[in-house]
């Protein structure tokens, strides 16, 4: 159903549940193109983009309701058709680094063995969040409310051998920073040959999505043995990973 929505085929405005569709991410790119920040280009139509919508509005001289009305598009294509293809600015502000790097909580989440025993080797348990839940509605929920850091979401499959790094990707944006942190991790990991083997991949996951923060969601098998020196490794591979990216 998402999929089926075309820039201009309804009114788009801020409301819950929140409005979603492949219309709402046209509208943020057009928008991220001409330099007002929507946030995550998701698909989703939240307080960012009501925001964005507001001073793209006031740019143009219309009432600054945040409404899509059909003057507020009529507008949108008239500049996007002048100003052509332009960089997002959304990529520009992170790979500038004047993206947020939330509270300095973590959130372990799932229900798994990997994240339980992530969570209990954690020494700075100060920074530390666990959820217990597999509902990727309520781990984007808490942790957007805690203003993580970052959310690490994992869940077990019997059927994997390795590890699957998936962050946040869809084929109109990606995280940036996501991306990073992944790869990071993915290659101290790699450097352990004792560990089973690690893939990243770009996803765009419901939990990936919901959450404002950088999330990776952690797939791993189940062989017990793999796990201890697998949650000690994947601990110094992410505090790593997000010393060397903050900022």
């Amino acid at each position: 159903m998402e999929a089926g929505w075309h820039l201009g085929d309804r009114l788009l405005y801020l409301s819950m549940p929140r409005l979603r569709g492949d219309d709402v991410a046209d509208l943020q790119v057009r928008l991220a193109q001409l330099g007002f920040d929507p946030g995550r280009i998701d698909g989703i139509f939240g307080p960012l983009l009501h925001t964005a919508v507001g001073e793209f509005q006031r740019n143009r001289a219309l009432e600054p309701t945040g409404v899509v009305t059909l003057a507020t598009l009529v507008e949108l294509r008239r500049v996007g058709a002048v100003a052509g293809e332009r960089r997002l600015v959304t990529d520009a502000r992170e790979d500038a680094g004047f993206e947020g790097v939330g509270s300095g909580l973590v959130v372990v989440a799932g229900v798994s063995r990997l994240a339980d025993l992530v969570a209990s080797s954690w020494t700075d348990t100060d920074v530390l969040v666990r959820l217990t839940t597999d509902d990727p509605d309520a781990i984007a929920a808490a942790a957007n409310r805690a203003d993580a850091t970052l959310t690490l979401s994992f869940a077990a499959d019997d059927r994997l051998r390795g590890v699957r790094l998936n962050y946040w990707a869809s084929y109109r944006s990606h995280s940036r920073r996501g991306e990073r942190v992944a790869s990071a991790v993915a290659s101290r990991l790699a450097g352990q040959s004792t560990l089973p083997r690690v893939e990243v991949v770009g996803m765009a996951l419901p939990v990936l999505r919901e959450t404002r923060m950088t999330t990776l969601h952690v797939e791993h098998g189940t062989d017990a043995a793999d796990l201890a020196p697998l949650a000690q490794a994947l601990i110094g591979a992410v505090e790593a990973a997000l010393h060397s990216t903050a900022g």
